[in-house]
């Protein structure tokens, strides 16, 4: 089976720390590599990209293309408020496009969806993401109750156990785990992520262990994994699940 093909689209860039699984962002551990302020935020020169053409006339981004939407900041993000707009018009203009972004402030959603919003985009997929038993019982059952065609529960970077039992269902379309990349990341413990495949497996929801993080520990064993293995690793271990 060929693979759908996919990009990204970053139309601003930059953002502020909320919650534990901020701590050791990506993003900030990039901007400053080259001297970048994370918390800068910015409209990028590639905003209006999805509705972007060639000479032809034609669309740059072709049609059924799967669109990582905001990786580089957070849609949902109080600074981007006045951006937002014009990018919910974008996905409406390329309905043709499957967009999908992840969020950690899914309780701003409903301040933020555009007036023909009504049950959500089918073209549209937003991800809450998850990192502690926490984060899990604040947003989990807000993140159950919003207007939303599609969902996934993205536990990554995951810092500790999670009990998603009270929340997940048929509303969930797949659960996404993986641990916590960069020098400074804290450990994360395989048993955590059985726990939630095997929950998965017994609700028939879809699970994809995405990477392992850079310190791993499994059936008691600290494992210390370079970057280019954390996905292939993970990918090793042979438990995703798709019914």
């Amino acid at each position: 089976m060929s693979q759908i093909a996919s990009i990204t689209w970053n139309p601003w860039h930059g953002c502020s720390k909320l919650s534990e699984g901020c701590r050791n962002c990506y993003v900030y551990r990039i901007d400053g590599r080259h001297g970048r302020d994370s918390s800068e935020i910015k409209q990028t020169a590639n905003f209006n990209l999805p509705i972007k053409k060639k000479r032809t006339g034609e669309y740059k981004i072709p049609s059924g293309t799967l669109v990582y939407t905001c990786f580089s900041s957070d849609f949902l993000l109080n600074e981007a408020d006045k951006w937002r707009p014009e990018a919910w018009k974008m996905m409406r203009i390329r309905s043709d496009l499957q967009f999908l972004f992840i969020t950690k402030r899914i309780d701003r959603l409903q301040d933020c969806l555009p007036e023909d919003w009504g049950d959500g985009y089918e073209n549209v997929t937003i991800c809450c993401t998850v990192e502690n038993q926490d984060r899990a019982d604040y947003r989990l059952p807000i993140y159950k109750a919003a207007p939303v065609k599609h969902k996934m529960i993205i536990c990554e970077p995951l810092l500790t156990r999670i009990d998603l039992s009270p929340y997940l269902g048929d509303w969930v379309e797949k659960v996404v785990a993986g641990g916590e990349s960069g020098m400074e990341a804290r450990v994360c413990d395989y048993d955590w992520v059985l726990e939630i495949r095997n929950l998965c497996v017994k609700q028939n929801i879809s699970f994809w262990f995405k990477q392992t993080g850079t310190k791993f520990v499994k059936d008691g064993k600290f494992y210390f994994i370079k970057r280019q293995l954390q996905h292939t690793q993970a990918r090793k271990a042979g438990i995703n699940f798709n019914p």
